[in-house]
């Protein structure tokens, strides 16, 4: 059975920080919504573009870019203290994540596409999305209790 409990180590920065998840929770929490995302930039592609071959590629780049940029924005939002498991927190941290995401998105789908009309539609309809689709992932993310260092879990 697996502790949950701040290593000893860990625990100054546990306590500075309000608590700490593990580099695997990140991880899993970025593989997990970047399946949801994925799907949902691969239709938009596909409803915007009409071709299919387009929005393979598109989603498919966005698996290695957007699990990167994921992983970085959840260790990003660990430095910052307030309300760890207030639903405004989630919200915030939402937008910010999309802003990144549909940054990403919009330069994919000009690369794949050759075209800026294109581009910006699709980032523009799927940032309207992936807002409220987050914010839901969020939510259930943080009734996991796996992968938190700290003890009290949610609150």
């Amino acid at each position: 059975m697996t502790s949950t409990a701040t290593p000893p180590a860990a625990a100054p920065l546990a306590a500075k920080l309000g608590g700490v998840d593990s580099h695997g929770r990140a991880l899993a929490k970025a593989v997990s919504w970047r399946a949801i995302g994925t799907l949902d930039t691969f239709l938009w592609s596909w409803l915007i573009t009409g071709h299919a071959n387009w929005a393979g590629a598109i989603a498919a780049t966005e698996i290695a870019t957007k699990i990167f940029l994921f992983y970085l924005h959840e260790r990003a939002w660990r430095l910052i203290r307030w309300a760890p498991n207030a639903h405004l927190r989630s919200l915030i941290k939402a937008v910010s994540w999309r802003f990144f995401g549909s940054l990403d998105t919009f330069v994919l789908s000009l690369i794949f596409t050759g075209n800026a009309k294109y581009a910006v539609s699709i980032a523009t309809a799927e940032a309207l999305t992936k807002i409220a689709l987050y914010y839901v992932h969020e939510r259930m993310w943080r009734k996991v209790k796996w992968g938190r260092l700290d003890a009290a879990g949610p609150r």
